[in-house]
């Protein structure tokens, strides 16, 4: 039996009645980088650099959401492999960490609506960025604190 508090859907409820949203957030390595993309002015945090990713739908699962997601913002076909992490942001959206992999000469073509630009970059081009979102911030002391492991090799950038 559900409480009061929780919707029907099974989304959680924050404080004040709002349920909290859920996202995905992909992971995708290559040579030793990072896929990141710089947020277009149309979405909330404009011109921050972010791993790419997104908002679950109603009856998603978490794989069909990120392979949705890198298709709406870089019309690329994914492969969601393994779920790395979770995080709550700031703002109150969970967060699911998947790694990803993607064909080595797979085309990437920015959204503009979603999308600025494109980046291939290192844990440290990262960490110097004053660009990059907290939450990806967040992100990268886990790995380095080696809370999980992408692939086959662990915090190697």
């Amino acid at each position: 039996m559900m409480s009061n508090n929780q919707p029907r859907d099974g989304a959680l409820r924050i404080p004040g009645g709002r349920p909290r949203k859920h996202g995905v957030v992909a992971v995708v390595q290559r040579e030793q980088r990072l896929l990141v993309i710089r947020r277009s002015q149309f979405v909330s945090a404009p011109g921050r650099l972010c791993f790419p990713g997104g908002a679950i739908e109603l009856g998603e699962s978490e794989p069909v959401a990120l392979a949705r997601e890198l298709q709406e913002e870089l019309a690329v076909a994914i492969e969601p492999r393994q779920r790395l992490w979770h995080s709550l942001t700031p703002w109150n959206v969970a967060l699911a960490w998947w790694s990803a992999a993607m064909s080595p000469d797979a085309q990437l073509i920015p959204n503009p609506h979603e999308v600025a630009e494109v980046h291939w970059l290192t844990i440290t081009q990262l960490r110097e960025s004053p660009d990059l979102l907290e939450s990806n911030h967040d992100f990268l002391d886990a790995w380095e604190r080696r809370e999980f492991v992408i692939g086959e090799s662990e915090c190697e950038l």
